[in-house]
């Protein structure tokens, strides 16, 4: 048993077991696994953005040949056929957001183009496509609302200003004291444009009747929300609902919250008592997935005459689009204010956070949820101020930083951070990324006619979720061993690093271990995936459910073999006073021949005592050519603090991913919509997707300072590459720029956008 542990435990860079499957085409996703003979599901969704249904017949559309179902909204009874929401509340006075009902299928009125209108079930997907459209839809069209601010033609009755919500945290008025007091004072305001979440499997789900239970398979992010919308929605006991997730091709948040169509397939299934299947085209998703970003940021940064940051306030404007999403009102005030000061030493901090709503697809969370915001537009403010100020940018962050004999430091918007030691992550950054040797490359890009910008961003990020997780372990009679885990794997291999706890902690093997994940019949309780919450939370349970297997197997063979004590030591059992020694596996057939059923399946859930803050420092740097405004980041080095790793190539994989996407929304990312409400990016033809050639290789460097809210010391990584990355970027576009005389240099940084703000900067140039 030691051989396997040496080679497959924890802080080991071990390959990953899952992907042999996944990229050898014999993974599971949602459209593998649906029951042979199931029915299409097809949707008919507005092409309208804002408009009154006159006229909404589906007649024609029943009468075509294979055509079991056509529901609209009358047709769903006395189901509770609305999408939940969490309001945002406001710390400063407990007001609460708007929440207006979101219907499964439009109900007289339609919001954005995608929204569902009809389903249609048929034999195949081409009968249910051919009778959507005999379907016969008329709408009037109504004024569309498309800017991120209060007023215009109201898309809910309930809120004729067209605001969601208003969430305020601090003292206004002493923050504007400290700001009109401090000897410098800096005011910069940055778009953060929205994107769509492209993930590689587009969201999907099948239903089916099995043994008198509905069973619900969806692509998402855990089981048990889902579980109890359709218990609320179908009006079912929860005891009759089976969900279920498969393998899942990518989530980023995206997956995590509740769509129509999932209730709508099983409401249909049940309806029809037959099983019934959907799968979204790409150009369906990227018109009815939650989007992410969307916001204006305004702030203002106060120094006093030394350059510390002694005064915060920011402001933003968040597009809900045309309801809320699950989370999307917290996203941009709870969320974004979890670290608003960054990893700065400053008390005199106010955040107001106004929602919108839109004639577009909602906005929800999107990897970082509110927290990349939150440090795009603090960071983006810091290196613009160090230009103003005419200060080192690095000199001005280590000022501000929070000193290592601080910690445990609360934040003036009440988190408490644990440890951290940012200047020497910030040290080793600049080593790495040889800042010392950046004049020379900028002259040497001048020398070809180009621009060169170098850009910092320092990120702290917030792991978040329930703290609470549970674990169980099973001993088979083949000798095998199944772990059973309340979150659900998107990509990130979860199969692997739980292997690793395992192998580690009870010296197994781990090619005898299974891991079962996204099963609400399987595993009773979990809180699934999203905040970067897995590794914390669901390690820390995992081996609080070791420590009970070793407790509880150490008694029961002090008993079975009448010894004093018993030992376990490098995954073996021994028993004082005598010679034998039993692996675990052994001691589980042990205690099947004595009748212990007890310890043949072992459960113990760990609550996480506090967050853990995984912080760190990107360097990117950039070239712009002159001519036609192409920018192409050339340089890119990170240096994170999570902690103890579980896995370094895992951890970097992690943050090659987050540092893709962060680039792809600086770069190339950008939902575009017309005055109409059209949705004009609806294809990779027009979305600008990042792609391997406009990417540079991503030097990921570990600088940890262990955790002390978990056992393991462990920080979640998960979405910290995307929480550096954007104003990273941004920040190098800028000193790009700077000496053309441009002050607001906002993403997407496209040929087009950057080309245009040269022709600016002559024009500066020449007045």
């Amino acid at each position: 048993m030691n051989a396997p542990r040496e080679k497959f435990g924890l802080s080991q860079s071990n390959k990953r077991i899952e992907d042999l499957r996944l990229v050898t085409g014999t993974g599971r996703y949602v459209d593998d696994t649906a029951p042979e003979g199931a029915l299409h599901a097809y949707v008919l969704r507005s092409s309208v953005a804002h408009g009154t249904i006159t006229k909404l017949d589906v007649d024609e559309a029943r009468r075509i040949p294979g055509v079991a179902l056509v529901l609209t909204s009358g047709d769903l009874g006395d189901l509770d056929a609305t999408l939940g929401t969490t309001p945002a509340t406001s710390p400063a006075d407990g007001r609460k957001g708007t929440t207006p009902e979101r219907p499964l299928l439009a109900k007289e009125r339609v919001r954005f183009v995608g929204e569902p209108v009809a389903l249609v079930v048929a034999e195949t997907r081409a009968q249910a496509t051919d009778a959507a459209e005999a379907i016969w839809l008329d709408v009037d069209d109504l004024p569309v609302k498309l800017s991120v601010e209060p007023g215009g033609d109201p898309v809910h009755e309930e809120s004729p200003d067209n605001v969601a919500y208003v969430w305020e945290k601090g003292d206004e008025a002493r923050v504007d004291a400290a700001l009109e007091a401090a000897a410098h004072r800096v005011e910069l305001t940055v778009d953060d444009n929205r994107i769509i979440c492209a993930s590689l499997e587009p969201r999907g789900a099948w239903a089916a009747i099995e043994d008198g239970r509905l069973h619900v398979c969806v692509n998402g992010q855990g089981v048990w929300g889902t579980k109890g919308s359709l218990a609320r929605i179908l009006k079912m006991d929860k005891a009759d609902i089976r969900v279920t997730n498969p393998d899942v091709g990518g989530g980023f948040g995206m997956k995590a919250m509740d769509y129509p169509e999932t209730f709508l397939v099983a409401h249909a299934a049940r309806t029809l008592n037959q099983p019934v299947r959907w799968m979204a085209e790409r150009g369906e998703s990227m018109l009815s997935d939650n989007g992410g970003r969307d916001l204006i940021c305004a702030a203002t940064l106060g120094f006093d005459a030394d350059h510390r940051l002694v005064a915060y306030k920011c402001e933003n404007w968040a597009n809900m689009g045309a309801y809320n999403s699950g989370y999307a009102q917290n996203i941009q005030s709870e969320l974004f204010a979890k670290v608003l000061p960054g990893v700065y030493d400053v008390q005199d901090v106010f955040m107001r956070s106004t929602g919108i709503y839109t004639n577009t697809t909602q906005v929800d969370a999107y990897r970082g949820a509110g927290r990349p915001e939150a440090i795009y537009v603090l960071e983006r403010a810091m290196d613009y101020a160090a230009h103003e100020l005419g200060v080192d940018r690095f000199a001005l962050r280590r000022k501000s930083f929070i000193a290592p004999d601080k910690f445990p430091y609360e934040t003036a918007t009440g988190e408490t951070y644990d440890v951290g030691d940012f200047a020497r992550v910030l040290d080793r950054a600049m080593v790495e990324a040889d800042v010392d040797g950046f004049a020379a490359r900028r002259a040497e890009s001048e020398a070809r006619g180009k621009l060169r910008g170098l850009g910092v961003c320092y990120y702290i990020e917030s792991i978040l979720g329930d703290p609470s997780e549970g674990a169980a372990i099973e001993f088979t009679e083949d000798g095998r061993v199944t772990l059973y885990v309340g979150t659900q794997s998107n990509g990130q291999g979860h199969e692997t690093v739980y292997r690793q706890f395992l192998a580690t902690d009870l010296g197994l093997d781990p090619e005898l271990i299974d891991v079962v994940q996204g099963d609400s019949d399987r595993i009773a309780k979990g809180g699934g995936t999203g905040g970067s919450r897995s590794v914390t939370t669901q390690g820390s349970a995992n081996r609080a459910m070791a420590q009970k297997v070793v407790a509880d197997y150490s008694a029961f063979l002090a008993d079975h073999l009448d010894v004093e004590d018993v030992s376990f030591e490098e995954g073996t059992f021994r028993p004082k006073g005598s010679n034998r020694t039993l692996t675990l596996i052994e001691a589980a057939e042990e205690a099947r021949k004595a009748g212990r059923a007890d310890l043949l399946k072992i459960e113990e859930r760990a609550t996480l005592p506090g967050r853990s803050y995984p912080n760190g420092c990107h360097l990117c740097e950039v070239e712009i050519d002159r001519e036609t405004g192409h920018l192409e980041v050339v340089r890119y080095t990170v240096v994170d603090d999570f902690g103890n790793l579980m896995n370094p190539m895992l951890a970097e994989g992690q943050v090659h991913g987050g540092v893709a996407q962060g680039i792809g929304q600086a770069t190339t990312e950008h939902v575009v919509y017309d005055e109409t409400g059209q949705l004009l990016t609806a294809s990779f033809m027009d979305y600008g997707m990042p792609r391997a050639y406009g990417l540079p290789m991503i030097a990921f460097h570990s600088e940890p300072v262990p955790s002390t809210a978990n056992v393991l010391g462990m920080k979640g990584c998960g979405e910290a590459g995307t929480v550096g990355a954007m104003a990273a970027v941004g920040n190098a576009a800028l000193d790009a720029l700077w000496g053309l005389g441009l002050r607001r240099v906002d993403m997407p940084f496209t040929p087009q956008r950057v080309w245009s703000l040269l022709q600016e900067g002559q024009a500066i140039a020449a007045q």
